[in-house]
C-alpha cells in the first residue's frame, strides 16, 4: 500500500510540475512533459516491478484484503481519470506505453475523454512529434488553476492527461471533375516553295505541283547536290521593319512573317488585339537549325577582325530569338521559348503550346517552326552526310517518298505556323474555327544519330501513345500525313509502322508532303500541320507525287496516288521525326 501512495503521490507532484511548466513557457514545454509523462511511467514500472511479488504474495494470501485493495484502486481510478467506457485501444506502437501506464495504474487513454475535454483544456497537435499525429486525439490536453496566455476557460480540479492514440486524418476529399479545355486550330500562315499564303500552298499541292527547283541563292555548281525546295522570291514588306529585315537571319524572318500572317488569318485585327488579355498569349515558334547565314557571316567577318563581327550574330543565330523578336512585336507576355529536336521541332511546338493553352497558362499561342538551311555550309553539311539526292537533272523528280528508285531527301526552306486557342476564347470573338487538336506524343528511338530503329519501336510507341493520350481509337484514324522524306531507311520504316499500328483500318489514306516541297527540317512539321488542317478544311487530300515504282513491303492501296482524292477526314495524325531518334505525333479533327 506504501509504494502506491508513493508512486500517486510522485504521480500528483509531477503532473503538478508538468502543468506550470506549460502554463509559464507558453506551450514551449511540449517536450519536456512528454518526458515527465515518459519518467513517470518508467518510475512507477520500477516501482512496481521491485514491490510485485511483495503486492502478489499479499493479495494471494488473503482474499479479502486483495478484494478490498481491488475496490480501492477502482475508486482511485475513477477520481483521478474519468475514462469513458467506449475506450478503445490505441494502435501497437504505443502499447509499451500503455502497458508501463495500465500495469501501475489501471489507466487507459482515452480518445473519448480527449474530445469531450478540448473545450475545457488547451491542446496542442503534436504533429512534429515522431510518437503524435494531428487531429483531436493526438493532442495534449492540460489542465490547471490558472488562465493561460489565450485567455481560455479553467476548470479546476479537471483531469491532466496526455492522449497518444492518434486519429487517422481525413480522406482527402477529392476535387470535382473539371472540364479539360479544348484547343482549336484559327489561323495559318506559310512560307513555302510553292506559295506564301495556306489556301495557294494547298492548292498547290492538291494540283500536284513540285516546288523543287535548281539553287539560285549561290553558286553551288562544285556540289553533288545542286537542287532545293527553295523559296525564289520573298518580302517582308509590310511584315518587319526595313531595319531587322536587313539585320535579321533568314529563318527569323520566314518566322516573323509566318507568325503574322497566321494572326490575320485569324481575324485578329488591331482592334481585337488591344482587347486581348496578352500575358496568356504566347509564342513557341522553333528551328532546327537556327541562324547559320549569321553566324556564318560572323566567322567571315573573324577572319579579318572581331571588330568587323555583326553585334546582333549571337542573339540573331540562336533558335529562341525567332519566337522572342515576334512576341516583342506583339507585346505578347505569355510563354515564349524554343524547342530545338531537328527535324521533328514544329511538332514539339506545337504540342507543347497546346498544353499551355491546356492547362491554362496561355489563352492563344503561335506555334510551328521556321528553318533557312540552304546556303553554303547547310547544304555542304547534308551532303557530308549522304543524306541528300543527286538527282539534279530532273529536280521535281528528286523526292519520291516510298518509291525503289529513291536516292535521299531534298532540303528545303521556310516556316508554318498556327495560331492555336482555346475554344471559348476562340468562339467569344467569334472566330472562324479550321479544326481542332487533339493531342499527340513524344518518343526516342535512343538507338543512332540518324538512322531509325530497325523494328520501328520508338514510332510505333509515340503513335501509340499519342493515341491514348488523346482518347483516340485507332479505327477513327483515316489519313496521316507523313514524315516520308524520301530516304531508303526512313520512308520503309515509318510504312512499316503505320500498317502496325493501323494495318487493319481499310479507310486509312497516307501521304507525303515532302514528295513536293522537299524536307523543311524543323519547319517540316509546321508546314505540313498546315497541310493536314486544310485536309480537313476542303475534304481533299492531296496526291503522292514520283510513287512511280513503289518499293516491293509497300501496299500501295493505303498511300494516295499520283492525283488528289476526297476524303472525309475523321481524325488526322501527323508525324515528324528528327536526327537523334526524335518522334513525334501530333492528331487533328474537325471542329464538332
Amino acid at each position: 500500500m506504501h509504494v502506491y501512495r508513493l508512486i500517486s503521490g510522485i504521480r500528483i507532484i509531477l503532473t503538478w510540475v508538468v502543468g506550470n511548466y506549460w502554463w509559464v513557457e507558453g506551450g514551449q514545454g511540449m517536450a519536456s512533459s512528454v518526458v515527465c509523462s515518459w519518467l513517470m511511467a518508467a518510475c512507477m514500472s520500477v516501482a512496481c516491478e521491485n514491490d510485485s511479488k511483495t503486492t502478489i504474495s499479499m493479495l494471494s494470501s488473503d482474499p479479502s484484503l486483495s478484494s478490498r485493495f481491488t475496490k480501492w484502486a477502482a475508486r482511485k481510478r475513477r477520481r483521478a481519470f474519468p475514462i469513458s467506457p467506449k475506450c478503445a485501444a490505441g494502435p501497437p506502437q504505443f502499447s509499451r506505453i500503455r502497458n508501463l501506464m495500465s500495469s501501475c495504474l489501471a489507466f487507459e487513454p482515452c480518445p473519448d475523454f480527449c474530445r469531450n475535454s478540448s473545450s475545457s483544456f488547451p491542446s496542442l497537435a503534436l504533429s512534429s512529434s515522431p510518437f503524435f499525429s494531428g487531429g483531436d486525439n493526438g493532442a495534449l490536453a492540460l489542465g490547471h488553476g490558472r488562465r493561460n496566455k489565450l485567455n481560455q476557460p479553467v476548470h479546476s480540479g479537471k483531469a491532466v492527461a496526455i492522449a497518444v492514440q492518434p486519429t487517422m486524418e481525413a480522406a482527402p476529399k477529392k476535387k470535382p471533375p473539371t472540364k479539360q479545355r479544348r484547343v482549336v486550330v484559327t489561323g495559318m500562315g506559310v512560307e513555302t516553295p510553292l506559295g506564301d499564303n495556306p489556301d495557294v500552298f494547298y492548292t498547290n499541292l492538291l494540283q500536284g505541283a513540285s516546288g523543287i527547283s535548281e539553287i539560285e541563292a549561290f553558286d553551288c555548281s562544285n556540289f553533288p547536290t545542286r537542287i532545293a525546295g527553295e523559296i525564289k522570291s520573298f518580302t517582308t514588306d509590310g511584315w518587319v521593319a526595313p531595319k531587322l529585315s536587313k539585320r535579321m537571319d533568314k529563318f527569323m524572318l520566314y518566322m516573323l512573317t509566318a507568325g503574322k500572317k497566321a494572326l490575320a488569318d485569324g481575324g485578329i485585327t488591331e482592334d481585337i488585339m488591344d482587347e486581348l488579355d496578352k500575358t496568356k498569349c504566347g509564342v513557341l515558334i522553333g528551328s532546327a537549325m537556327g541562324g547559320m547565314q549569321v553566324f556564318n557571316d560572323a566567322i567571315e567577318a573573324l577572319r579579318i577582325s572581331y571588330k568587323k563581327m555583326n553585334p546582333f550574330c549571337v542573339p540573331f543565330a540562336t533558335t529562341n530569338m525567332g519566337s522572342a523578336m515576334l512576341a516583342m512585336d506583339l507585346g505578347w507576355m505569355g510563354p515564349n521559348y524554343s524547342i530545338s529536336t531537328a527535324c521533328a521541332t514544329s511538332n514539339f511546338c506545337i504540342l507543347n503550346a497546346a498544353n499551355h493553352i491546356i492547362r491554362g497558362e496561355a489563352d492563344m499561342m503561335l506555334c510551328g517552326g521556321s528553318d533557312a538551311a540552304i546556303i553554303p555550309i547547310g547544304l555542304g553539311g547534308f551532303v557530308a552526310c549522304r543524306a541528300l539526292s543527286q538527282r539534279n537533272s530532273d529536280p521535281s523528280k528528286a523526292s519520291r517518298p516510298w518509291d525503289s528508285n529513291r536516292d535521299g531527301f531534298v532540303m528545303g526552306e521556310g516556316a508554318g505556323v498556327l495560331l492555336l486557342e482555346e475554344l471559348e476564347h476562340a468562339k467569344g470573338r467569334g472566330a472562324n474555327i479550321y479544326a481542332e487538336f487533339l493531342g499527340g506524343s513524344f518518343t526516342c528511338d535512343a538507338y543512332h544519330m540518324t538512322e531509325p530503329h530497325p523494328q520501328g519501336t520508338g514510332v510505333i510507341l509515340c503513335i501509340e501513345k499519342a493515341l491514348s493520350q488523346s482518347g483516340v481509337s485507332r479505327g477513327d484514324v483515316n489519313y496521316i500525313n507523313a514524315h516520308a522524306t524520301s530516304t531508303p531507311a526512313g520512308d520503309l520504316k515509318e510504312y512499316q509502322a503505320l500498317v502496325h499500328c493501323f494495318g487493319e483500318n481499310q479507310e486509312l489514306r497516307v501521304n507525303s508532303t515532302k514528295s513536293m516541297i522537299g524536307h523543311l527540317l524543323g519547319a517540316a512539321g509546321g508546314v505540313e500541320a498546315v497541310a493536314t488542317v486544310q485536309a480537313i478544311r476542303t475534304g481533299w487530300v492531296h496526291p503522292n507525287i514520283n510513287l512511280e515504282n513503289p518499293d516491293d513491303d509497300v501496299d500501295t492501296k493505303l498511300l494516295v496516288g499520283p492525283e488528289k482524292e476526297r476524303l472525309d477526314i475523321k481524325i488526322a495524325l501527323s508525324n515528324s521525326f528528327g536526327f537523334g531518334g526524335h518522334n513525334s505525333s501530333i492528331l487533328f479533327a474537325p471542329y464538332k
